[in-house]
């Protein structure tokens, strides 16, 4: 079956694309091993040098790219410009880091010399989700490449001009053909690719029944995966947080991407007694933000990526206003063509709702009332996600100790969870397991290899 690019705020159809047979799965996958062989030999200055010129194309091109993006997925275009910034800042960044993350570490361990090699392992097949369908491939692509491996693509299915595009921009940049090669298939292939002999590993990033059919595909064959996977991320605000400034952060990292990103804060724990004044002015200040066509510079809050995901997030909203939730904003699906989907916040959430179990990816805002710091974090930590938090305090030093406290791989006190070059990325418990980006990242895909020399 072709793959087809689907506008989600028009419903028409961009562009459709020939799926690759079994054949030239096969043949591209060895082609890849190939062109690895000699990128492996590579310096770093010289793997850095086409980073760099990446770098300087993202940048070239982020007003087209986002404007793919808005076409595709419904990302809003000044969003999308930012993705193709951040994807040259990460860029740049392994280019100028990388070798010294990589660097050889001597180890005193008895006569003679001992030392510990970081070397690449080869072909690392990369599955990656529609909303970041820029940052998501760079962020594991730049140090992957940058430590000297190689990797073939299986992008998701409904933004393939983007997985193109991420392929135009390296191999414009110098990176030999093959190096970096996007597969046009659909996920029922992922398969095939994890089990081909070439294929060294593979990295997720998507939902947990993804990471759980990849991560049981790698596993018969004994191959290393790496899956960043759904997040519910909860934010607290305690009864001495700065309101204001919970609001405002909190809305800003509910509607980042239009709610669709896996650390966009999701359930809001506000200790009494102030859960009633939290609702009412993060409810006043969501209803602001404006919704509208993803191409329009001042929109803030786009479609949805499908017609099927809008309607699978109205009924996660149904089914919590059934069991007792209230809408005080949103919760109806608007009339007129596109994926979209209104703002919405649900109040009185409690345990067993959809919006307290599962994660919304989508601009609805779930608040839960915690009686105190303790029934906050029980809160928090009540959910089968571990990938981001945050904590609002006037006092940082407890905010660190409720942190500490916080099952999640990021948590951010007074402030809004993102992912950065410099720092590790990833969760825990059903969101996945290994990190990305800094150093803890870049090592995930090399041959950890110990020397010792006697004699």
């Amino acid at each position: 079956m072709p793959l087809v690019s689907m506008n989600p705020a028009t419903g028409k159809t961009n562009a459709s694309y020939p799926e690759l047979e079994s054949a030239d799965v096969a043949a591209a996958v060895e082609k890849t091993h190939e062109a690895w062989e000699g990128w492996r030999a590579r310096s770093f200055a010289e793997r850095a040098a086409i980073l760099r010129a990446a770098a300087r194309l993202l940048r070239e091109r982020r007003i087209d790219l986002a404007q793919l993006m808005a076409i595709e997925m419904g990302k809003p275009v000044t969003q999308g410009r930012a993705e193709a910034d951040k994807c040259a800042w990460a860029c740049e960044h392994f280019a100028e880091a990388a070798e010294t993350y990589l660097a050889p570490e001597e180890i005193a361990a008895g006569g003679g010399r001992s030392y510990v090699v970081f070397e690449p392992l080869g072909v690392v097949l990369a599955v990656m989700p529609w909303n970041f369908p820029l940052w998501q491939v760079f962020r594991f692509a730049a140090p992957a490449l940058m430590a000297g491996n190689a990797v073939v693509l299986k992008h998701a299915s409904n933004v393939p001009g983007c997985a193109l595009a991420i392929e135009s921009v390296l191999e414009a940049a110098g990176c030999p053909r093959g190096v970096f090669r996007t597969l046009l298939i659909g996920s029922e292939r992922v398969r095939e690719v994890v089990e081909h002999p070439r294929v060294r590993a593979a990295t997720l990033t998507g939902s947990t029944p993804a990471g759980a059919a990849i991560a049981s595909a790698a596993g018969a064959v004994v191959k290393k995966t790496v899956l960043e996977l759904g997040g519910s991320d909860g934010y607290l605000v305690l009864e001495d947080a700065d309101l204001e400034r919970a609001v405002e952060v909190g809305v800003a990292a509910r509607i980042v991407n239009s709610g669709q990103s896996c650390i966009a804060a999701k359930r809001f724990v506000v200790v009494e007694p102030h859960a009633a004044a939290f609702a009412e002015r993060f409810t006043a200040v969501l209803r602001t933000k404006r919704v509208g066509d993803p191409l329009d510079p001042d929109t803030e809050i786009g479609p949805l990526a499908r017609h099927d995901l809008r309607d699978a997030l109205h009924r996660q909203v149904e089914a919590s206003v059934a069991k007792g939730a209230t809408a005080t904003l949103g919760g109806r699906i608007p009339e007129g063509p596109g994926a979209f989907y209104p703002p919405t916040v649900l109040v009185d959430v409690t345990r067993g709702m959809p919006a307290y179990d599962e994660e919304l990816f989508g601009p609805v805002a779930a608040i839960l009332r915690a009686a105190d710091e303790d029934d906050a974090i029980r809160i928090a930590n009540d959910t089968i996600y571990g990938l981001g938090a945050a904590v609002f305090t006037k006092d940082p030093a407890r905010g660190e100790r409720v942190a500490a406290r916080l099952d999640a791989g990021t948590v951010c006190v007074n402030g809004q969870v993102v992912s950065d070059p410099r720092l590790p990325f990833g969760g825990i418990k059903q969101s996945g397991h290994g990190r990305e980006l800094g150093a803890y990242g870049i090592r995930e895909f090399v041959n950890v290899k110990t020397v010792r020399v006697e004699g």
